[in-house]
């Protein structure tokens, strides 16, 4: 992406159902588990980079026997840190103990890490520092086995103040107001809850305190205490949890927005953020993984046992599409479907851009993660092409002569890498005139790939800020000397903040904010602008569920071709060249491409939960104001 947008967590859950004696004889290792969780953590990282963490729990240990581990890491590559920590914890027992090597007990008993029920996440900070309190997994501790609690999620909260001030009201003092704190409290609340309740009551039938322990475990309703804490849940989130008895789950918002997938087999059980992370590492068919279902939760209980409960009732499905677009790996096979099908969607418009001009018209990419939607264009491309073939051999009949043949089966739409990203550049340099000069060699090109007065087409995920592309990528295409450059975006515009795991928080970043904002200033209608501020500050005190988005109304009197013409002008340098046009996908297509996944509220303001209302007129007054702080 040209823009560097932050992004959403990923988790996994893997727990082992047999004991770890079984891996030991048909893996070769006790560690399996271990061993797992680093690779579904590796191919997940596309998610998160600024920080990981891993955390595991062994089951029936004896008192005074340790039995839950957790480490952390922000360093630069986190993921290899946590594991080369692990790892010198196991290589230095088995140097300082032999007689470990082949006793998978003592490994169990003296090792940390090892265990059946193991949980990792990887991070991006969204906000706030990118400090080792902010990476999950988060702990809550206690001298019950039952009331330990470790949580690591993919997610955002709406109402975290709400969240926080429910927290209060029942007795508690939160150490701070971050969501994954303050939903971490409120299961550990009833949490605390249930399992006061269940000794009360076992206490009841006659058993003391020692032997109701197990007894607990195995009647602790998970399902029951996640209905009781999410109750309240506004946001997007894939949350995930293990208890320190061995219970463990995974909790899934009503609308689906955020994503889990699943899959069990008489070894192991898996949740991730990611279908192709468990396909690939644990070498399983598309088939086999299925998604977890919104609302739901996937509970493992101590025994073994797997369950799939409704926790919330589900909503409209609004999975998140940008995930599809970009943010997920492309390695999925639904969502590679779907990035060619952006692609190939997008092609008549290209066309009618260029004036059917495909022989004088070179088709590129940026960056290597749109090269999906890349072949899509170009497979559209080429049955164009194929069509306009078929109708000239055809019109001319049985006369046509090889040479004839020759000159019109050559014709084929020109492919080429033209622009190629260097090394990660340092702006060292503070002065915005040198950091300017170094962000525009973030790329290269491969001279001599367009012909002077060429078309160049050039295709993106997504067009956000343009910052990149007004800095860098357009200078540098215009040494090329098109006479055309057309930037194509396989994303719609994106036009309202997200708040439910994305970092895109504030109006005034997004061009086509800014495109809408210029063309209220040409046609003399900033007064509306006003008036939506009004009526933004007017529901300030209103509840969530009454808020309507008036922000809507800001991008009301524009066509999207509109905004999409005074985007190429904003983002065009002075001293170009080349004409710049810039194409957006619509949102007809986009859900013609991914169908399953309709969560569109960045570019339609059609929020799925009533927070993401409050936000966005939270987001407006910021701007308005001039306040220069995140809406929620």
């Amino acid at each position: 992406m040209s823009d560097a947008i932050k992004h959403e967590c990923g988790i996994s859950l893997i727990r082992l159902l047999k004991p770890l004696e079984y891996y030991q004889e048909k893996y070769g290792s006790a560690f399996y588990g271990v061993n797992k969780m680093y690779l579904m953590m590796e191919k997940q990282h596309n998610r998160g980079q600024d920080g990981a963490g891993f955390a595991s729990i062994k089951l029936d240990m004896e008192a005074g026997e340790r039995y839950m581990s957790r480490v952390r890491s922000i360093d630069q590559q986190p993921i290899q840190d946590i594991f080369a920590q692990i790892n010198d914890r196991i290589n230095t027992s088995f140097k300082e103990n032999p007689e470990y090597i082949n006793d998978v007990a003592k490994q169990k008993k003296h090792i940390p890490y090892i265990g059946e029920v193991l949980l990792g996440h990887v991070r991006y900070g969204t906000f706030g520092k990118n400090s080792i309190e902010s990476v999950h997994p988060f702990l809550r501790q206690n001298n019950w086995m039952h009331r330990n609690l470790i949580v690591a999620g993919n997610f955002n909260m709406t109402n975290v103040n709400e969240l926080f001030d429910n927290l209060i009201q029942i007795g508690q003092h939160p150490k701070e107001k971050a969501d994954t704190v303050t939903v971490m409290e409120k299961i550990g609340h009833f949490l605390d809850d249930a399992v006061a309740q269940l000794y009360k009551d076992i206490k009841k039938e006659g058993f003391n305190k020692r032997e109701a322990s197990p007894i607990i475990a195995e009647r602790l309703n998970v399902a029951k205490i996640l209905r009781r804490a999410a109750k309240n849940f506004d946001g997007g989130y894939a949350m995930a949890g293990m208890l320190g008895h061995g219970d463990s789950f995974v909790l899934r918002d009503p609308a689906g927005i955020r994503p889990a997938y699943y899959y069990k087999d008489d070894e192991i059980a898996v949740v991730a953020s990611e279908r192709p992370a468990i396909q690939t590492v644990f070498n399983v068919n598309f088939d086999d993984v299925k998604e977890l279902d919104p609302g739901h939760a996937i509970i493992i209980k101590k025994n073994g046992k797997v369950k799939i409960k409704k926790i919330l009732e589900p909503t409209e499905r609004k999975a998140c599409s940008f995930e599809r677009i970009y943010f997920s790996r492309g390695s999925d096979k639904e969502i590679y479907q779907e990035r060619k099908m952006l692609g190939k969607l997008l092609f008549p418009l290209i066309l009618k851009s260029i004036d059917d001009d495909i022989k004088n018209t070179v088709f590129s990419y940026i960056p290597n993660t749109a090269e999906t939607s890349f072949f899509g264009m170009v497979i559209a491309a080429q049955n164009y092409m194929n069509k306009k073939k078929e109708e000239q051999i055809l019109s001319i009949g049985r006369k046509i002569t090889r040479e004839e043949l020759h000159e019109i089966l050559e014709v084929r739409p020109r492919i080429e890498k033209v622009a190629i990203k260097d090394a990660k550049l340092r702006t060292f340099i503070t002065q915005d005139s040198s950091r300017d000069d170094l962000v525009a060699h973030v790329y290269d090109i491969s001279y001599g790939s367009v012909k002077e007065n060429d078309n160049l087409v050039i295709i993106d995920d997504s067009i956000v800020r343009g910052t990149t592309l007004q800095k860098s990528i357009l200078r540098i295409l215009d040494r090329l000397l098109p006479k055309k450059i057309i930037v194509v975006s396989s994303a719609p515009q994106i036009r309202y903040p997200d708040c439910y795991g994305i970092d895109m928080a504030k109006l005034e970043d997004f061009i086509a904010f800014k495109a809408a904002l210029a063309l209220h200033e040409e046609r003399n209608s900033m007064h509306l602008v006003e008036e939506i501020y009004k009526k933004c500050l007017q529901q300030t005190s209103t509840h969530d569920s009454e808020v309507v988005n008036y922000v809507k109304e800001f991008y009301a009197p524009f066509t999207a071709d509109e905004i999409s013409d005074k985007i190429g002008q904003l983002l065009s340098p002075p001293d170009i060249k080349a004409k710049v046009q810039v194409i957006y996908q619509n949102i007809e297509n986009l859900h013609e491409a991914c169908p399953k996944n309709l969560g569109d509220w960045y570019f339609t303001g059609n929020y799925p939960t009533p927070g993401g209302n409050r936000v966005v007129n939270r987001a407006f007054i910021n701007f308005f104001e001039g306040k220069n702080e995140r809406a929620y």
